[in-house]
């Protein structure tokens, strides 16, 4: 008989939680041969990625995940055999009722937020808090052994490396999102929260040698690209040029889009977590905006991660690559540590595949959780 399971997302940063819970059910679903209910409080959120969503029903179902509106009114609902709480939200009391009932005790995880810190490896599968004897472990995604892994199907690292090879296919993908690149311009791609740094970040491309064709998918970032631009009301299919560089609005996509995206560009700025992760898998060097958090304490995973990341880089690679983050992180001055980071390019690039092919190495995600569930019964 199959696992039932069931994944709580509460919508906290708009796309972020509903992105890696919707790709994790897709998955149990598909690879796993789980029966999986996702659990979602802000279905206009979800409709973004998965246009197909009707924010109106209460119940229905999408590529085989029964998805269900997470009501502030909680119906009777019995449990499942495993509960997913992700990052950290709080289930609806009536439901941890449900589950305390169970002749059968299910599993019920914390699936936590990504981190490279030491102390993950330490607290991964750990017991954390009891109710009414149901025992809630931590499970902690993660880019060594010891930890859960990274949301990865099956087959993606060999079929995003024969699109990488495949020009036609990247131009024809490209079209269809309108975009036509002029030749030898450096495609990148631009997903983050508004930044004060963006500015300088963009005068230094547009006076550079090289011409840069800048794609930016509609969210809070375009604030900041107008105020650039000295424009307003900037929407998707919107194009303007300065100098070397154009920039370039684009749709919101759903999920599998965006990774073709990433795919097809030279450089990806990111955000979050999800579009983190994705960013890793295209093999590509990348830029990450960590989520603020209080006390600059997002600083620390930041740290933590360029830490692991750029161990294998010459010391000279290394400082440039983490002097470039640290000063989008920070709202710092972009344009020296773009220029250097320039300078390593052709390491930068090999890197950013090296360390994809070395984490497509650990169990994915997915499997992992069902791998605690299968060693916990």
């Amino acid at each position: 008989m199959k696992a039932r399971w069931d994944i709580f997302c509460s919508v906290v940063d708009n796309f972020g939680d509903i992105g890696v819970t919707w790709r994790l059910a897709r998955q149990l679903v598909v690879e796993q041969g789980c029966d999986v209910r996702l659990w979602v409080d802000d279905l206009r959120a979800f409709e973004r990625m998965c246009p197909e969503i009707d924010v109106r029903l209460s119940q229905q179902w999408q590529e085989g995940v029964e998805v269900r509106h997470w009501p502030a009114e909680w119906p009777h609902t019995p449990s499942a055999d495993v509960v997913i709480a992700a990052f950290a939200c709080q289930l609806p009391p009536a439901y941890m009722e449900a589950m305390a009932a169970c002749e059968r005790t299910p599993l019920w995880m914390n699936l936590d937020y990504l981190s490279a810190e030491d102390w993950v490896i330490g607290c991964h599968r750990l017991p954390s808090v009891k109710f009414k004897g149901v025992q809630k472990y931590f499970f902690f995604p993660g880019f060594r052994a010891g930890t859960g892994g990274l949301l990865r199907e099956a087959g993606l690292l060999e079929a995003r490396q024969a699109f990488q090879q495949n020009a036609e296919a990247q131009q024809q993908f490209l079209q269809t999102l309108g975009v036509f690149p002029a030749a030898g311009a450096r495609l990148m791609s631009l997903f983050a929260y508004e930044n004060a740094s963006l500015g300088s970040w963009l005068d230094v491309m547009a006076t550079d040698g090289r011409a840069t064709h800048l794609l930016v998918p509609e969210g809070r970032i375009l604030g900041d690209v107008q105020r650039w631009l000295g424009v307003e009301g900037l929407v998707a299919g919107d194009i303007h040029q300065r100098d070397a560089l154009t920039v370039q609005v684009i749709a919101f996509v759903r999920q599998e889009q965006y990774d073709r995206l990433l795919w097809c560009c030279d450089f990806n700025a990111v955000r979050g977590e999800d579009s983190f992760v994705r960013a890793q898998w295209a093999g590509r060097p990348l830029l990450w905006h960590i989520y603020r958090q209080d006390e600059d304490i997002h600083l620390d995973k930041l740290d933590a991660f360029l830490a692991l990341y750029t161990a294998a880089l010459s010391p000279a690679a290394r400082v440039a690559l983490m002097a470039f983050w640290q000063a989008w992180n920070t709202d710092g001055d972009m344009a020296q540590p773009w220029k250097m980071l320039l300078e390593h390019w052709p390491e930068v690039s090999q890197h950013a595949e090296s360390w994809c092919l070395e984490q497509g190495l650990q169990a994915d995600l997915a499997t992992a959780l069902v791998q605690f569930y299968e060693s916990w019964i």
